[in-house]
């Protein structure tokens, strides 16, 4: 009876851990939640708890475990739209089942050195990542932290240099954890761009590898292919793929436009990059091979038309959804490209920056015009619910754990639950 309730005691907390939120793209990397989620709700009906949030911050919230994590940047004494004001930069853990405070620590205070986009951007945009033990969160430039889930700072890395971006756009790229290594991508102008690779437990440079890139926000993917991790960043110039121990460059393929900010995803040896602004570019690129692969079979399908310029795009079950600034959504067969149906649009005009998820069969689009839209998953295009939050508008993507579904505003917090 011992050695059994040992054997349960070291299982119950993998259990719970299942249906956790851990990072951006959820559990998969590619969108997808694990469980269920409400189909219906409004800003008064299935809404466990809703708490306000002070300040600016685009970054999405993850799970762990009992309780919630974000990040936020609010202006000190001064008008949060003032660029070049003060301000303090915070990381707050919620009881995720209550909305009620747990802790709220200020990573820093400092004057940005730089604005953010107008409308989409904020200093607070890098989303945070947790391995259960640790959460990481980014502020940029403005550096990376690292605390336990009570909030007690393990380590810190303000060192960085400054970041320049395009047209002062901001910073904004998510916080990537694989195994013992964060890794932190800096596209940016001036010929400054890099990635790093830190090590987890105490902030310590494993390797740094400098790119010839400009400003972009896509975070890194994390792949394995041949029993080997590879880091692949989609970027302007080029696509790369480096080898998570050493930091070299595996791979490399031309064919994306600028401001690339979709993440990659990737399935069964393919990996899905894209870029939705200037010469907009979706590539299937099957994994390998070595070297220069622009313009070889390694390339098994491109499309150039409905590309998302913002939002990262959801594969599931050999299917890749991805939806347009616009407002148009798109589902296409994975290995071929063929669309199951492109560029359909909605009943009314939206505007999206915020990414898709999937969970269980549906795929759920916040907007920014008070609606969040579920379609069904599949080869066609049917609209399951439109839940309209009034005075609402969502930049950051939603996150789902254990049933319930939990949405960032610009202004709110929520906590949608049946």
């Amino acid at each position: 009876m011992k050695t059994i309730f040992a054997c349960l005691v070291s299982v119950l907390p993998m259990i719970a851990a299942v249906d956790d939120w851990p990072r951006w793209r959820g559990p998969l990397d590619n969108g997808m939640a694990r469980g269920t989620a409400p189909l219906q709700w409004t800003d008064t009906k299935n809404v466990a708890w809703k708490i306000d949030v002070p300040g600016r911050g685009f970054s999405s919230p993850v799970l762990w475990g009992d309780k919630l994590f974000f990040t936020n940047a609010v202006a000190v004494g001064r008008p949060k739209s003032e660029v070049g004001v003060e301000h303090k930069f915070t990381v707050t853990a919620l009881d995720r089942r209550t909305g009620k405070l747990i802790w709220e620590q200020v990573a820093a205070v400092s004057t940005p050195h730089e604005g953010y986009h107008a409308r989409y951007g904020s200093y607070a945009s890098n989303s945070p990542v947790t391995d259960g033990k640790l959460l990481w969160t980014s502020f940029g430039s403005r550096g990376v932290y690292c605390y336990d889930l009570n909030g007690k700072l393990i380590w810190k890395r303000d060192d960085f240099k400054e970041a320049k971006t395009r047209m002062q756009f901001g910073e904004g790229t998510a916080t990537v954890l694989s195994g013992d290594t964060l890794l932190l991508n800096f596209d940016q102008e001036a010929g400054k761009s890099n990635l790093l690779a830190l090590d987890k437990s105490t902030g310590k440079q494993l390797w740094r590898v400098d790119r010839e890139e400009v400003s972009g926000w896509a975070a890194p993917l994390v792949v394995e292919d041949e029993g080997k991790k590879q880091v692949v960043v989609s970027a302007s110039n080029r696509v790369r793929s480096y080898d998570l121990i050493t930091g070299k460059v595996i791979w490399e393929c031309k064919g994306l436009g600028l401001n690339v900010i979709p993440a990659p995803v990737f399935s069964d040896g393919i990996v899905y990059v894209m870029s939705g602004f200037r010469d907009p570019n979706l590539m299937a690129i099957k994994l390998g091979r070595t070297g220069d692969l622009t313009g070889t079979d390694a390339i098994l399908w491109t499309q150039n038309r409905g590309i998302s310029y913002t939002a990262s795009p959801v594969l599931y079950d050999g299917k890749l959804y991805f939806v347009t600034d616009s407002g148009m959504i798109s589902c296409l067969d994975a290995k071929t490209g063929v669309p199951y149906y492109h560029q359909q649009r909605f009943s009314k005009p939206y505007s999206l920056k915020s990414s898709p998820i999937g969970v269980n069969g549906k795929l759920y689009i916040a907007t920014e015009n008070e609606d969040v839209v579920v379609v069904k998953m599949g080869e066609k295009f049917e609209v399951l619910a439109t839940n309209t939050m009034p005075d609402q508008s969502f930049i950051a993507t939603p996150a789902v754990s254990d049933g319930v579904m939990y949405l960032r505003s610009e202004t709110a917090i929520y906590a949608i639950k049946e």
